[in-house]
């Protein structure tokens, strides 16, 4: 650099559900060459794996995806359709505590953001002080899986809905220079296909599955008929949306706002609920940023 002075270097890590995982892997490569982020931003996974990074407690979360297991996760599950989505997400923060995760921003040792929605007015929410592990919550509420939550006297959804990618909050938080990762890359161009349901996980073998879990009345919406074509499933259905929707407000906001550097990491085999697959999504961010490691070493000499 030519003024001498070090720039500050932000990490903007994007939603995805459970291929927000990747996110780890991308952590663990940055620290092999050599590169370690001074702020981090990031809405729903992203925002979960940027605490856990801040507050120096990555291991302990990348060890609880790791064995996470599918009888596991379904355990999670802490079910009430009366409050606006299937889980509570209760059991997701008391595992995050368990973690070591703090309860305040305060007690982080590098600046986060964690975004959120504002269901009432549908504005971007910036959560950076205060309770951490509610923030999470807000952040992480994926409509259609978990209930909004209340924080502040305002109910929230995942930040994934306004900004799946959180490049500006990084510069928000003052980086010079942000690396921007979106779980949500496809090669194909596609947002679902029919030869990769979730039908293992909701169904399971010999009534192991999701559907388990739910009252009878409410497992009827889950019938699944020999009709063909066979019909794509709740879950599915929610992700594909999801899916459509992030790509396109995510293909927003990057051309008015861009990263000095955007990785997209393929993962459109995993739904977002599959939570029990970290090992792929965790290899896939390392990889991805292996691959864009002459990039990157371009981009870190501005830094």
């Amino acid at each position: 650099m030519s003024d001498g002075k070090k720039r500050k270097l932000g990490l903007a890590l994007g939603s995805g559900g459970a291929r927000g995982w990747c996110h780890i892997g991308v952590i663990r490569a940055l620290e092999e060459i050599g590169v370690r982020p001074d702020v981090v931003a990031g809405c729903s996974m992203g925002a979960v794996v940027g605490a856990a990074w801040a507050s120096g407690k990555l291991d302990a979360l990348e060890e609880f995806a790791r064995q996470m297991s599918r009888t596991r996760f379904l355990s999670y599950f802490d079910l009430g359709l009366a409050r606006g989505g299937l889980v509570q997400g209760r059991s997701v923060m008391e595992a995050l505590e368990r973690m070591g995760v703090p309860d305040d921003f305060a007690a982080l040792d590098r600046r986060l953001i964690a975004v959120a929605t504002d269901m009432s007015t549908g504005r971007e929410i910036w959560l950076q002080e205060g309770p951490l592990l509610e923030a999470l919550r807000a952040s992480f509420a994926i409509p259609g899986l978990f209930a909004p939550y209340h924080l502040d006297g305002r109910w929230l959804i995942d930040g994934g809905i306004v900004n799946p990618v959180p490049s500006s909050a990084c510069r928000a938080l003052g980086a010079d220079v942000t690396i921007a990762v979106n779980p949500n890359g496809r090669d194909d161009g596609r947002f679902w296909s029919p030869e990769g349901d979730a039908a293992d996980l909701v169904e399971g073998a010999g009534g192991t599955g999701l559907l388990a879990h739910l009252p009878p009345a409410i497992r009827d919406l889950w019938d699944r008929s020999d009709s063909e074509p066979k019909p794509p499933n709740y879950f599915e259905v929610v992700a594909a949306a999801i899916d459509i929707l992030s790509e396109h407000v995510h293909m927003s906001r990057r051309a008015s706002d861009p990263p000095h550097l955007a990785l997209a990491v393929d993962l459109q085999h995993l739904t977002f609920i599959e939570l029990y697959r970290a090992q792929e999504a965790i290899d896939a961010g390392h990889e991805a940023v292996m691959r864009s490691r002459d990039d990157l070493e371009k981009l870190l000499e501005k830094v």
